[in-house]
């Protein structure tokens, strides 16, 4: 049976998923989040010290806004920086139905990871 909601929800989320990848796609978007996932920041503090101009620091956080990947405030006159990572958890999720076709490197390399996660 075809539930209309359930590919409703499926349409949705590879939407997202869409947007998600794309901003996932350049290196300097995931260090933005690599130092969000440490905990919230102010924009100045998350663009500081990367080797590019402010108006593309500036266009760079808006992909991630874009993508639902960052969540901006205002806190006095400055903006808190804050990751939401429901985006990459759908984006996990999208992913996983692709597991059944996982090669044995695939498999071996899903195993690294898990082993490093723990480490952590």
């Amino acid at each position: 049976m075809d539930d209309p909601l359930a590919r409703l929800v499926d349409v949705m989320i590879v939407s997202r998923v869409g947007e998600t990848f794309h901003a996932l796609a350049d290196p300097t978007r995931r260090a933005m989040l690599d130092r969000l996932a440490q905990g919230d920041l102010r924009t100045g503090d998350l663009l500081a010290g990367f080797a590019i101009s402010d108006a593309a620091a500036a266009k760079h956080l808006a992909v991630l806004e874009s993508a639902g990947l960052v969540r901006r405030q205002r806190e006095g006159k400055c903006r808190r920086c804050t990751l939401n990572a429901d985006p990459l958890v759908e984006a996990g999720l999208w992913l996983r139905r692709w597991n059944a076709l996982a090669s044995p490197t695939a498999a071996r390399t899903a195993a690294l990871i898990d082993r490093a996660a723990t480490l952590a």
